[in-house]
């Protein structure tokens, strides 16, 4: 297990007690000497978790670790920080800019969180989303990928989740940044979010900003130049994505307007790693929002967790549920008075989208 899985599993434990009382005290939120304290001791820490990051970064660049080489054409989706930056919906982009090429991708990913062998949350999605393309979940993300190309037939494979695990060679790097926490409080694991160095960026091909609508021009001017002093090749290729809200999806697979949930006061529900920007997501598409439960990122609920949720819904007048699909795929199909907002990935500049589609083009070509 690499230094950066322990310093996740560590965050994840402080998660299922209080995830955002943690993102309170790594952005300073929470306040007094106790915090401080507590803040000075993660610092420390983080301390001897970049030191073991550079080191295993050195092993990669000199060569003194393996990197495996797959038969067809690899293109990885990552980030630099924990919790969700919204891959999934940039996986499933990517896999139909490949579709269209005339390529069958496959997807491997690592399956974190995944109950008794079974599928996670992300590759039930990534099933519904891509129906017919195979996919893969294995920490060892090379084997997955030997695994679709010769049962499978894929001539192509999207790592999902991919930026660190840099044992499988990929052909483009694409690097995602939160435009609402690009930088993980601007500090490594414990200490803040980040998983590396904003020097990592250098390995990347291309970096693309999502929820690029949720802060304005000024923010953004000021994360492309963050990335263009980190990472100076990714001066022309900085891309932004906006997540559009679709439609409502019920748990028997039924998709209805979004003007259905405008009607009725609305309370959400999520287990993800950016619980606020999906609020922001659900107010913009219309939504009057009464009230929140957040749960750790890719929780699995519980009848307990259901009921709770149910009571304080009806407590607010009788709200609507509303979750993400990410969640909605791991609650029970009997369970009623729940939608989940689906959302699409889309470049609010066309050329955006032609400058992503070249780069993907040359990468299978190769």
């Amino acid at each position: 297990m690499t230094p950066e899985k322990r310093h996740i599993g560590k965050q994840q434990g402080c998660a299922g007690v209080n995830e955002s009382g943690f993102r309170n005290l790594v952005s300073g939120q929470t306040k007094g000497v106790p915090a401080s304290c507590l803040r000075l001791a993660l610092g420390v820490a983080s301390i001897g978790y970049g030191l073991a990051m550079r080191l295993r970064e050195a092993l990669f660049r000199r060569g003194w670790k393996s990197v495996h080489r797959a038969a067809v054409p690899v293109i990885s989706l990552g980030n630099v920080t924990t919790g969700g930056t919204g891959k999934t919906p940039l996986v499933v982009m990517v896999c139909q800019l490949l579709l269209e090429t005339g390529l069958r991708p496959g997807i491997v990913s690592r399956g974190y969180r995944a109950v008794d062998g079974g599928a996670n949350d992300e590759k039930l999605v990534l099933n519904l989303l891509c129906p017919g393309v195979p996919h893969e979940q294995n920490p060892d993300r090379a084997a997955a990928a030997d695994s679709l190309t010769l049962t499978d037939g894929v001539d192509a494979i999207v790592m999902d989740d991919g930026f660190q695990h840099r044992r499988l060679h990929r052909d483009l790097d694409i690097v995602l940044i939160d435009a609402t926490n690009p930088f993980g409080y601007g500090y490594l694991l414990p200490r803040g979010l980040l998983r590396e160095p904003l020097s990592s960026l250098r390995r990347a091909d291309v970096a693309i900003i999502t929820r690029a609508d949720l802060v304005d021009e000024r923010v953004l001017a000021e994360i492309e130049r963050s990335i263009t002093v980190a990472a100076p090749q990714l001066a022309d290729r900085i891309l932004r994505v906006v997540f559009q809200p679709t439609s409502l999806r019920s748990p028997d697979g039924r998709s209805m307007a979004l003007s259905e949930a405008a009607t009725r006061p609305v309370y959400l529900m999520a287990g993800i790693g950016n619980p606020n920007a999906f609020q922001t997501t659900a107010v913009r598409a219309g939504m009057g929002v009464v009230g929140t439960s957040w749960f750790p990122d890719h929780h699995h609920y519980s009848d307990e967790d259901l009921n709770l949720v149910r009571q304080k819904a009806a407590a607010s007048g009788d709200a609507s549920i509303v979750t993400t699909l990410k969640d909605l795929v791991k609650l029970p199909l009997g369970c009623h008075n729940v939608q989940a907002l689906e959302i699409a990935a889309m470049f609010p500049n066309p050329q955006y989208a032609d400058v992503l589609r070249e780069l993907i083009r040359r990468a299978v070509g190769r």
